[in-house]
């Protein structure tokens, strides 16, 4: 296994590569390092909104919107997913960094967000 750190479009990865037989795996383990410093585009109205919680939920990356799997008020434990956001035609869970409870969605399914987009709060 090697370790790789790479920049794409100002988002850094580390990405693990497992040689196979002297070639080099195509399947690499990503593993976003840091989020963008992007303002916040304009969003879709919210689908629920009970008032902005403490914790914000940013978009990791540009994408579509195309689950809400914890509505407003939903209990979450850190590592649950709250929203999906497809990337580059992949589905990536969009988790909770703590646990909490939902306070707001702050984009609707089908929306497209640009990376730093708050798409939800915790309580």
């Amino acid at each position: 296994m090697k370790n790789y750190r790479i920049t794409v479009n100002g988002n850094v990865y580390d990405v693990t590569v497992e040689e196979l037989g002297g070639a080099v795996s195509s399947a690499p383990v990503v593993t976003p390092v840091a989020a963008p410093a992007a303002a916040p585009a304009p969003a879709a109205a919210p689908v629920a909104s009970t008032g902005a919680g403490a914790v914000k939920i940013n978009a990791p990356m540009p994408g579509k919107i195309l689950a809400v799997k914890a509505p407003v008020g939903t209990a979450v434990k850190k590592g649950q997913v709250v929203l999906v956001l497809e990337a580059m035609k992949m589905e990536n869970e969009i988790v909770a960094p703590e646990d909490g409870t939902v306070a707001s969605i702050d984009v609707n399914e089908g929306a497209m967000v640009e990376a730093g987009t708050v798409l939800a709060t915790l309580n």
